[in-house]
């Protein structure tokens, strides 16, 4: 009986392993952020144009707003990766707090914005929103906590829960071949980004599934930041 007993727990042991081992590898293998990302939030940085504050990258606005958008980033990839992209943000009064996720997971942490809100207390009007899979988890996020706030803005995702169609605004490229495009209802604000694609909402180079976009990256990033301040104006 105790052989036996002992058989069985190295077994268990075993698939343990394996199983920890099989997450670690792929947890390690994620999209990381380009060099122009790492150089654009090392600069601003050393600037004091942005600031790191446990796991949230804060970028405040370069002008005087009442206004915030929290940031969940894709599935698996670099947070610092859509730095590029939000710091476009900033430079038209919005400030963003960019959330760096366990394991680059959002769905590990997609209450992450409770410990947002103290950290700028100054903010009146909250905004969530996040890439593919930050995005669902963003989406997730405000069906659950309506009251506090305005809207949400999802890059190359789709409502996951329950948040009027008023207020969300989803943005994707007609070139994304990761989004499940008919998962977008057509009641919901959208704006398709004619030659965009999946990645080029953040700064990690290609991604595996995805189509070659038609428009530059920084284009595809310029006409987001439009789209965006003119949904939370």
């Amino acid at each position: 009986m105790k052989k036996k007993l002992k058989a069985i727990l190295l077994i268990l042991s075993a698939i343990m392993i394996t199983l920890i081992i099989m997450f670690y590898l792929y947890v390690s293998d994620y999209y990381r952020a380009d060099t122009v990302a790492v150089e654009a939030l090392n600069q601003d940085l050393i600037n004091n144009k942005a600031f790191i504050k446990n796991d949230l990258i804060i970028i405040p606005s370069r002008t005087e707003s009442d206004s915030a958008l929290i940031f969940y980033p894709g599935g698996k990839v670099e947070a610092s990766a859509y730095y590029p992209l939000l710091s476009r943000f900033a430079d038209n009064g919005i400030t963003c707090v960019l959330v760096k996720m366990p394991f680059h997971l959002a769905f590990f942490d997609y209450s992450a914005a409770d410990r947002v809100y103290d950290t700028l207390p100054d903010i009146k009007n909250w905004y969530i929103g996040g890439h593919s899979l930050g995005g669902a988890m963003a989406s997730k996020y405000m069906s659950e906590h309506p009251g506090k706030l305005k809207g949400l803005i999802l890059l190359g995702a789709y409502v996951y829960g329950d948040v009027p169609s008023s207020k969300a605004l989803t943005i994707y490229g007609t070139k994304d071949g990761v989004l499940s495009k008919e998962k977008i209802k057509e009641s919901d604000l959208q704006l398709p980004l004619t030659g965009g694609n999946h990645a080029n909402f953040g700064n990690y180079g290609n991604q595996k599934g995805d189509e070659d976009a038609d428009i530059s990256r920084e284009l595809q990033q310029e006409k987001t930041v439009k789209a965006v301040e003119e949904f939370i104006e």
